[in-house]
């Protein structure tokens, strides 16, 4: 294991084989099921965690994992967009972004900033992780700056082990634990409800300026696709597309996979 000590923190880098581990555990639970509508099932960490050590020699925790998916699924999101805007595509032999033309490139970085380190960056388990990673972002889309966004890439392939928050967290004396239980449940209530409202406007004024909605796929384009796929039927043929022209994302992450896993990844969706 690569670790890196820095200001009272560990830190640790993830290598192709622990991306590799975590991922094919990753796909094996989704073809199952495991995946529940606020995430993942707790005992498929536990068997990440579990390959990753006997595969790897690594020793690492839920907590590593849950890091290093955060990491991916920015990944994710980002590389997605790129894709679904013209001019863009994927290399499957070298694992990273393919563009037409550096006026494509330079129009788009100028503006999504944020995007910029994705130019030569590799990428590698792209069909893997378009599968796992493939939801609906639209809560999250604009909620972070480019300086945010470019402060997390400087730390990429990076995992961090707080080793200090466990001696803070148990200093509480009993007068503070005394007060905690005075407190009403109304009180409380209503202290969480005026700090969601007051987020809730904030998150939705930053989502007007940083991101403006996309335009959606046209009936035309996805019927197109979807006659593309090798093998699909036409009642087959019929459900995807209701089921895709109601969920424009499901149709982008469609589009992200490799032509041999279209087939499988839409009867999948259709079947739950």
């Amino acid at each position: 294991m690569d670790v890196e000590k820095k200001g009272g923190r560990n830190y640790l880098t993830w290598t192709d084989e622990m991306d590799e581990a975590m991922m094919n555990v990753f796909v094996e639970h989704y073809n199952r099921g495991d995946r529940a509508q606020n995430g993942w099932k707790p005992h498929v960490y536990t068997a990440i965690v579990k390959n990753v050590r006997a595969k790897c020699n690594v020793d690492i925790t839920k907590e590593n994992v849950m890091s290093r998916c955060k990491t991916i699924d920015r990944h994710y999101v980002n590389v997605s967009k790129m894709l679904s805007t013209s001019g863009f595509g994927w290399d499957w032999i070298h694992n990273k972004l393919m563009v037409d033309s550096e006026d494509v490139w330079r129009n788009y970085v100028k503006a999504n900033k944020d995007a910029a380190c994705y130019r030569h960056k590799v990428i590698k388990f792209w069909d893997s992780i378009s599968l796992v990673f493939s939801k609906d972002h639209a809560t999250e889309t604009g909620a972070r700056t480019a300086g945010e966004s470019a402060a997390e890439m400087a730390a990429e392939n990076v995992n961090n082990i707080n080793t200090d928050s466990a001696a803070t967290s148990s200093t509480q004396t009993g007068e503070e634990q005394k007060r905690k239980r005075y407190r009403s449940d109304d009180s409380i209530a209503s202290m969480l409800g005026e700090k969601l409202d007051n987020f809730t406007s904030a998150y939705k004024a930053d989502i007007a300026q940083v991101a403006p909605p996309e335009k959606p796929s046209s009936p035309e384009e996805i019927l197109d696709a979807l006659n593309a796929i090798v093998g699909l039927d036409d009642d087959g043929l019929l459900a995807a597309y209701d089921f895709l022209i109601a969920d424009d994302r499901k149709f982008k992450a469609l589009m992200a996979l490799p032509e041999r896993m279209k087939k499988k990844w839409i009867l999948k969706q259709i079947n739950q």
